[in-house]
């Protein structure tokens, strides 16, 4: 019979889990430090490409939050590069998940839509005009806006809110404080969309809350990514819809 322990030997120490996330608050105040000169930088940019142009200023500010969003988050991945050695993207939760994931989180983008029409109708929800109504005027607008609003503002939103912002809390405060709380900063950063109507404010919060859920759940950002592009596209469809001449 072998002994378990030699009389004598000094047990090696237990090796320490590294903390996740790696990063922390500092980071997040780095983060959204760098968001102000990226947009001023953005801004600048779309002004001297376009200049030579007769682009309308609805084209020219939805080419410049794209931008804004690829500068932000390429300044985030040089600061988890040069200070941890870290990836961006799997930094960010960004995991593969299985098919049956991705057409469950499809699945729950459509039926968070029915959901969400539910307690609109409760809440007795004012009909505010959006921003989005008058980005409507060229093709060219369109084409931006829903490459915006389908595909890079969702993927963006759940990088930064799900991805970099929610572990964060969820160490603070335990998963359901870490996800509620990033759910009511999502809604409240929508807020000036809405006119800061606390409807919009609270259902758009609920909204987030379910993407928060999604991405704990399945630990991978690309889960809520899915459900957020969905349920943005059917808003978008319905959108198109209205907007179209009688």
């Amino acid at each position: 019979m072998i002994p378990s322990e030699i009389p004598g030997e000094i047990p090696a120490p237990a090796l320490a889990e590294p903390r996740r996330p790696f990063f922390d608050y500092a980071d997040l105040g780095v983060f959204i430090g760098l968001c102000i000169p990226c947009l001023f930088i953005a801004q600048l940019l779309v002004l001297g490409v376009t200049a030579a142009f007769h682009t309308s200023k609805t084209v020219q500010q939805l080419l410049a939050q794209a931008i804004w969003y690829f500068l932000a988050f390429g300044a985030l991945a040089v600061l988890f590069r040069i200070r941890y050695q870290e990836p961006f993207w799997r930094s960010l939760g960004w995991r593969s998940i299985s098919i049956s994931t991705a057409a469950a989180a499809i699945l729950g983008g459509l039926l968070l839509i029915v959901g969400l029409g539910i307690v609109y109708t409760a809440l007795r929800t004012p009909d505010i005009p959006t921003p989005f109504e008058e980005m409507l005027g060229s093709p060219a607008s369109v084409v931006m806006l829903g490459l915006l609003a389908v595909i890079l503002g969702p993927v963006s939103e759940e990088l930064a809110f799900r991805g970099f912002l929610m572990p964060l809390l969820i160490r603070s405060l335990g998963p359901a404080g870490g996800i509620v709380l990033t759910g009511i900063l999502f809604g409240s950063a929508h807020g000036y969309e809405y006119q800061w109507s606390w409807q919009y404010m609270l259902l758009i919060a609920l909204v987030g809350c379910t993407f928060g859920w999604a991405k704990y759940k399945t630990q991978s950002t690309i889960t809520s990514v899915f459900m957020h592009v969905t349920f943005n596209l059917a808003q978008f469809a319905a959108l198109m819809y209205r907007s179209r001449p009688l």
